[in-house]
């Protein structure tokens, strides 16, 4: 899913980026809300669960509703928050495994665009994507795809800044601790690195 987003363009830049974990969801110019849902009384435990995609107008936010407890993940220019953007973050945050990691590309002005071509057109045509696109430069977007497997969720981030020829990449999975509250842990969920998210395209 592609839009165009309401807003005027502000020169922000990729070290503005803070991220948090918790919170409230902050005003969003478009959404997509996602069903992960399973069979019932899937060993997933993810029946029901819904994922909520979330652009703003200073970067984006996750919002993961299921039964293992919600989170709800911020990357964005937050007013008053300066804490530079982690190369990793491992969290226990409910009944998951929780884990954030970034980095940054700097390419020159006719790679960057055909990179931002290329990661439009995927995320256009991902069932689960979302993509918007802030007026006044075609390169400047903010988009996110999704993904359910059994025992976890798997999201990927892009943050494009063609003033700066950066663009940020994220890559974030909740894996659930047990197989139901209070059940012993899913044998080498800790272990299972984003890494090896090959099924998300897109670098």
């Amino acid at each position: 899913m592609l839009t165009t987003l309401q807003t005027s363009y502000t020169d922000t830049r990729s070290g503005d980026l803070a991220w948090r974990l918790g919170g409230d969801p902050l005003p969003a110019l478009a959404v997509r809300d996602l069903s992960l849902d399973g069979p019932a009384g899937s060993p997933g435990g993810l029946a029901g669960a819904t994922l909520q995609l979330r652009l703003l107008g200073a970067s984006h936010q996750v919002v993961l509703a299921a039964g293992p407890g919600d989170c709800l993940e911020t990357v964005a220019c937050l007013p008053g928050r300066q804490v530079p953007l982690p190369a990793r973050v491992a969290e226990q945050v409910a009944g998951w495994e929780y884990e954030f990691a970034a980095r940054i590309e700097a390419l020159p002005p006719h790679t960057f665009a055909a990179r931002a071509q290329e990661l439009l057109a995927l995320v256009e045509e991902h069932p689960r994507g979302l993509a918007g696109i802030f007026p006044g430069d075609p390169c400047a977007f903010t988009a996110l795809v999704a993904q359910c497997e059994e025992r976890r969720v798997l999201w990927r981030t892009w943050h494009a800044y063609p003033q700066e020829g950066r663009l940020v990449c994220t890559r974030s999975s909740l894996v659930l601790r047990g197989t139901e509250a209070g059940g012993p842990p899913v044998p080498g969920a800790t272990a299972r690195r984003m890494d090896d998210e090959t099924s998300i395209r897109g670098g």
